[in-house]
């Protein structure tokens, strides 16, 4: 039951995380995607106008220059002079007539009004056809309206843009108006492909956004998913830690009393009892904040709580004799055999806290005095390669099974679930070791076989 709930609480942080990865994309994809959606409709928009406005720019041009030409060549009522087939070579006077005739070869088109490209229609003040010139589109309404600038459309659907001009060859007589317009088929052609490049290339850069904000939440959200489940590792182990001694306490407390009245042996048991559980949770907690210390010094609430590194040139020729001869009185050391091996001549010094590197020593020793039978060897050996000093500790014990070295140094990670614990020991002294040596810019390495002994390898930066 427990261990379904368990599954059911994993599973459940498995699916919130996830949900909040989608969140997390789906507000990224929506977001660029807007963004984007908005960019490409002002950018279409923008292009349009501007392509628009230098038509009608080149238009009115052309519209104007054939205004000046044509004007001094009209006359009352509604005749056109001559003189204006000298302007346009194509100019047919025929009214409606010319638009059932074939339009001059474009060879006559003249450097003022491209042919191929442009029309030109007379109109009289009543709005009828009087001449026409250029290019004429098929089935294109003839209007006469008050805005200067029309967009007409032929039989087809093809578009035109036209200009309206008032004529007045004798400046206060209205004699008719010139319209001239151009096909708007390659500006439109040229907007339909901008339209096509726009509506495929914004879902494909929004369906490509969205997987590069799955990947990068993914991305985001992976060390903050790794750090919660160490915190409830951590959360899981810490509790039941504290609660071993905890129990132990209660279970002597309810214990003695229901037994009335307590002996002078029964109260010095029961007081030996919670003292060593006392003790064991002193040391737990303590292990813990030197944790948390070493491992977060920046992200320390309190600068009194902050890890203080008390560095000095520490002798480590000396520091590995002084804890070989401080493990040397214990009583375990007695079936064992625990030795220095100092492989150099001359003291070796490194930059560090002495404290902490003789603790990070003491731990290593004792982690192999006590998973080493009695008979077998502990040798600390101190040894230098290059600019590093090399720590070893080598233990004939029980050894580690390949598949938790890689473990071995995380919080309360036991080999056995009990094996620490029976030993006395809070299952942070590995931990704590490879906090030391990273807080020493160093490395630390364990090689081990099941039934011939570990190695547990330091290396130190020296002076």
């Amino acid at each position: 039951m427990a261990w379904d709930i368990v599954l059911t609480s994993s599973s459940l942080q498995n699916r919130l995380f996830l949900l909040t990865r989608w969140r997390l994309a789906g507000i990224f994809a929506s977001v660029v995607g807007l963004v984007c959606t908005l960019a490409g409709f002002i950018l279409y928009h923008t292009i349009a106008h501007t392509g628009l406005a230098a038509l009608d720019r080149e238009l009115e041009s052309v519209a104007s220059t054939l205004h000046d030409s044509l004007e001094p060549s009209l006359d009352y009522p509604n005749r056109v002079k001559p003189d204006a087939q000298k302007i346009l070579p194509s100019l047919c006077t025929d009214g409606i007539g010319c638009l059932t005739r074939t339009v001059a070869s474009k060879s006559h088109s003249t450097s003022i009004f491209d042919q191929s490209n442009y029309y030109l229609r007379l109109l009289n003040n009543s709005g009828s056809l009087v001449a026409v010139a250029g290019f004429h589109p098929t089935g294109l309404p003839i209007l006469l309206e008050q805005d200067t600038w029309q967009i007409l459309q032929d039989r087809d659907g093809r578009r035109y843009r036209q200009i309206s001009l008032s004529l007045h060859p004798n400046q206060n007589l209205l004699w008719g108006y010139i319209q001239v317009g151009r096909s708007l088929e390659d500006f439109d052609r040229s907007l339909a492909y901008l339209r096509l490049i726009l509506l495929a290339g914004i879902p494909i850069g929004i369906i490509a956004i969205g997987a590069s904000a799955w990947w990068f939440s993914g991305v985001t959200i992976q060390p903050i998913y790794s750090s919660y489940l160490k915190m409830r590792q951590f959360t899981a182990d810490a509790a039941h830690e504290l609660r071993t001694p905890i129990a132990t306490i209660q279970a002597t407390m309810e214990n003695k009393s229901q037994i009335e009245p307590w002996s002078e042996q029964e109260i010095e048991n029961a007081l030996t009892t919670i003292e060593r559980q006392n003790n064991r949770l002193s040391r737990l907690v303590e292990d813990l904040l030197l944790l948390s210390r070493m491992e977060n010094p920046a992200k320390t609430l309190h600068k009194q709580q902050a890890l203080v590194m008390k560095l000095s040139s520490c002798n480590l020729n000396e520091l590995v004799s002084d804890v070989v001869e401080g493990f040397s009185i214990l009583k375990i050391a007695a079936t064992l055999k625990l030795t220095a091996d100092i492989r150099v001549r001359q003291a070796l010094y490194a930059i560090g806290d002495e404290e902490h590197l003789g603790r990070l020593i003491s731990n290593l020793v004792s982690n192999a005095m006590q998973y080493t039978p009695p008979g077998g060897r502990v040798t600390l050996v101190l040894d230098r390669h290059e600019h590093y000093a090399i720590i070893q500790v080598v233990d004939t014990g029980i050894g580690i099974a390949s598949e938790h070295q890689a473990r071995i140094f995380d919080r309360f990670y036991r080999v056995n679930s009990d094996r620490s614990r029976q030993s006395g020991g809070t299952g942070l002294g590995l931990a704590i070791a490879q906090a030391i040596v990273q807080a020493h810019h160093g490395s630390i390495q364990v090689q081990s076989e099941l039934g011939r002994g570990s190695t547990f390898t330091v290396r130190l930066p020296l002076n």
